[in-house]
């Protein structure tokens, strides 16, 4: 299964019309997840054209998006992976434990908010930001992420860089 994964699009402010190489992965895609600030359910029902969503609640998002069906936070079981899902993980001291305690069963936690790209493992678990493939902030790149899960497992997770 692939899993293209978003967070913080920021539609209309940077989220303009899907950017073209996002749009490259999104046609591979098994399912997509959003890690929330979509902030127009719009962009939910262009990914939702590619594959079915995930999405949860961001800070920045209206109500609408929580009426598209984001809750705030959600657990989905993905090629046989638990994958759970949050916009904001908080501080970055004590993150891992932290989710492990949030979502004991997950295999998986996929979060946004920081914009910072993070594939890191600890506790038993394994803690995925994509980045944002359109408000990079002050990281060197837009990015967002790819996953293939297969037989229980995450056979292969990445941060991919975009133009």
């Amino acid at each position: 299964m692939r899993v293209v994964v978003l967070a913080d699009t920021h539609a209309p402010r940077y989220w303009k019309g899907c950017p073209p190489a996002v749009a490259a992965h999104l046609a591979t895609a098994d399912v997509v997840l959003h890690a929330g600030d979509v902030c127009t359910p719009d962009v939910l029902d262009l990914l939702a054209g590619y594959a079915p969503v995930h999405v949860v609640m961001g800070n920045n998002d209206v109500a609408e998006v929580a009426a598209w069906g984001a809750p705030a936070t959600l657990q989905v079981e993905l090629g046989g992976v638990q994958v759970a899902m949050v916009h904001d993980s908080g501080q970055k001291e004590g993150r891992t434990s932290r989710l492990r305690r949030r979502f004991p069963t997950a295999d998986l936690v996929v979060f946004g908010h920081s914009h910072i790209p993070m594939d890191v493992s600890g506790e038993g678990l394994r803690i995925f930001n994509p980045g944002s493939p359109t408000d990079k902030r002050r990281q060197p790149h837009r990015t967002l992420g790819l996953l293939d899960l297969a037989d229980g497992r995450i056979t292969d997770a990445r941060i991919v860089q975009l133009p």
